[in-house]
């Protein structure tokens, strides 16, 4: 775990730990990470006082909406391999993802623009759904082959979260919340993040990468330590607590 950069974020109630996350909806490492975080926060105990605020961050913004090469093509020509030495990489992140409970499946992954899809995740989060959403686009884009840069899906699947289908349409075509992601990519780009996922817990340390559970809740254990102190315990009890007795002075009960 490292410290952050300095930056401001909205904080939280003083008994609550704010956790902030930037991962893209493209992204096959930040939906194992999603996985790991939860098994994480499973196993601590303060889960309930845990904040989750997700952000954007696009891997690809350049990327086209409609985009024609296969997942095997497209990380081929990113990274300079072979279309087998593609496919190796695609297996093996498959197997991880298996071992996380995820299905992954490549072969029907629609490549696209993310950039819609983010702007959903605000609009959900208005609506207290943004992990439900965040949750939903991810298994879209990894394991069912949907186009998540287009309008008409992303509405389908809003619905399925409960949203209104008739304000995200509204929404996404009008790009009312393109500002709220470019503020997400802006905040980003001066805490240094460079890959995602990244985790910023309590505004002050990061956690680059979709570490495991362990180092995960080791994280929140040490943070949630440093800024929820546990409460003094008294060792020994004084007889009478009125006035200089028993070693202490307190302050004298009022009728």
């Amino acid at each position: 775990m490292t410290a952050s950069a300095s930056t401001s974020f909205t904080p939280s109630a003083p008994d609550k730990l704010r956790v902030d996350i930037w991962s893209d909806i493209a992204c096959p490492w930040c939906y194992v990470g999603k996985r790991r975080f939860e098994a994480a926060l499973q196993d601590f105990g303060p889960r309930d006082q845990v904040e989750v605020v997700w952000h954007s961050f696009e891997l690809d913004p350049s990327a086209p909406a409609d985009n024609p090469n296969s997942m095997r093509d497209g990380l081929a020509r990113k990274y300079g391999r072979t279309p087998a030495q593609a496919q190796e990489m695609l297996d093996s992140m498959t197997q991880t993802a298996a071992g996380e409970g995820l299905e992954y499946h490549f072969d029907k992954t629609r490549l696209t623009n993310t950039f819609l899809a983010h702007q959903l995740i605000h609009l959900a989060a208005e609506h207290g759904q943004q992990d439900a959403m965040k949750e939903r686009l991810l298994r879209a884009y990894m394991s069912e082959g949907r186009n998540v840069g287009e309008v008409d899906t992303l509405v389908e699947l809003a619905a399925e979260v409960g949203l209104d289908a008739a304000e995200v349409r509204t929404a996404l075509e009008g790009g009312h919340y393109a500002q709220a992601v470019r503020q997400d990519e802006a905040q980003a780009q001066a805490l240094g993040i460079s890959g995602v996922p990244f985790f910023v817990l309590g505004g002050k340390y990061g956690v680059s990468g979709a570490q495991g559970a362990e180092v995960l809740r080791g994280a929140l254990e040490q943070v949630w330590a440093e800024t929820h102190p546990a409460p003094l315990t008294l060792l020994g009890t004084a007889n009478d607590a009125e006035g200089c007795e028993d070693g202490q002075c307190a302050v004298p009960a009022r009728e």
